[in-house]
């Protein structure tokens, strides 16, 4: 008998919390939309199944080898790691991992070795989290391939939707500012500016983009953000047709654009140089996306290195976004995602997302006051970057009021400049608050 209670004592099921019980619901709840409803399936997996394996009891796939320590070490060694870190003996877990984190260098290894020599060992997913995430690399190599699948072609064709990519990033400013209004407002949420940065970044609906900011600002948030960035990026065919609608008229609508011209390859060549040297020369901070972003459209426009823009596209990128999936999957522990900032998070992300799109819509409306060459303003909406989804909405609204009007080349030129106008926005951010 005893044996069996032994075993009992064992199972993850005896250690299950409420907490973590929730949160493989959630994984299973992503799995389900990704599966089912084909809500970015391609990330949403890996993240569903990256979140239900960090909540199983005992398994510590998602701890650090100090954090299996504390949870399951011995007294002994718990408190041999609270001396080295000149913490008191009653220190909680938190405090442990706190000071731990930011303990400078040589400690923190002293520590770490202490605790693997002891037989504990970092979980799989801390592995890969801290490899792709904490160094940024995933987040980077996602851009490279993005890049490798983008075309200039259409924002070269019409220069002028450099501008609706830029207005669609008023998402991002305007959630930050919201995120300090409502920790001004004490109702039990409390963002810093580095927080508040990192949920503004949602507007620019680019995922990569997002949990790059966030893992350098505020990785805490990271399960949070990187949920919200992509089930909005998933929900653009239901979220922005109503908002287009809403503000353009019916005339506004039915706006035929002119054929965009043949952009030549030299010009497809020289664009990605050119902007990366502008873009990092003024804002240093932006150069790690844009020049992995322009970086894989060169290999993909300067037509002698096919075997390299191929991998970048297919093989390379499929392979990061397991990792980064099952990394961002491990933040989505029962004690950082369910609390009220995580509602706080969702419903600014949902703002942002909605004011970026708005904001493109009205730049272009406001260019057709002041340009002779009319734009239709329903593509003012891919200024957002969530390519190419945003595009083809785009598109399919425009042919509901005249199906004879295709914008989805047309679309494309803010689209890709919502990716170049997101990373600008990152840059932005880090620099002055990261800074």
């Amino acid at each position: 008998m005893d044996n069996l209670v032994k075993l009992w004592h064992s199972t993850g099921i005896y250690h299950l919390e409420i907490g973590q019980a929730v949160m493989i619901l959630v994984g299973l709840v992503l799995l389900w939309l990704a599966i089912k409803k084909g809500f970015e399936p391609l990330l949403l997996v890996p993240i569903g199944v990256g979140g239900i394996l960090s909540n199983i009891p005992l398994a510590g796939m998602a701890d650090s080898a100090l954090e299996h320590a504390l949870y399951y070490g011995d007294a002994a060694l718990v408190d041999s790691v609270k001396s080295m870190l000149g913490l008191a003996a009653d220190a909680t877990a938190s405090q442990v991992k706190n000071a731990w984190y930011g303990a400078e260098p040589a400690l923190h290894d002293q520590v770490s070795h202490t605790v693997k020599a002891a037989g504990h060992a970092d979980g799989i997913l801390y592995l890969i989290y801290s490899v792709g995430l904490t160094t940024g690399l995933f987040p980077l190599l996602i851009f490279m391939g993005v890049g490798a699948m983008t075309d200039f072609g259409p924002l070269l064709a019409n220069p002028r939707t450099l501008l609706l990519g830029a207005a669609a990033q008023f998402g991002i400013f305007a959630a930050l500012l919201g995120a300090l209004a409502l920790t001004s407002l004490g109702i039990g949420i409390d963002f810093t500016l580095a927080d508040a940065a990192s949920i503004g970044i949602i507007g620019g609906a680019d995922g990569p983009t997002a949990i790059y900011v966030t893992s350098k600002l505020a990785p805490d948030l990271l399960g949070a953000i990187a949920v919200a960035a992509y089930s909005y990026m998933a929900l653009v065919p239901l979220i922005q047709p109503p908002i287009m609608r809403a503000l353009t008229t019916e005339a506004e609508r039915k706006i035929k654009m002119e054929q965009l011209r043949v952009v030549s390859s030299a010009e497809k060549i020289i664009f990605p140089i050119l902007i990366l040297v502008l873009v990092a020369l003024l804002l240093p901070d932006a150069a790690p996306l844009l020049g992995m972003f322009c970086f894989g459209n060169l290999m993909r426009e300067c037509g002698v290195v096919d075997r390299l823009s191929d991998t970048a596209q297919n093989a390379l990128i499929n392979i990061v976004t397991i990792g980064l999936g099952l990394s961002v999957g491990s933040k989505l522990s029962a004690s950082s995602f369910l609390v009220a900032e995580t509602l706080g998070i969702l419903v600014l992300g949902m703002a942002a997302f909605c004011i970026g799109t708005g904001g493109g819509v009205l730049m272009a409306k406001l260019l057709n006051k002041v340009s002779k060459q009319a734009i239709n303003p329903l593509i003012g909406s891919a200024g957002v970057s969530a390519v190419p989804m945003a595009a083809r909405v785009s598109n399919k609204v425009g042919l509901e009021a005249n199906p004879q009007n295709f914008l989805l080349m047309h679309a494309m030129g803010p689209n890709v400049a919502g990716v170049i106008g997101s990373a600008v926005a990152a840059g932005i951010l880090l620099n002055y608050v990261g800074g």
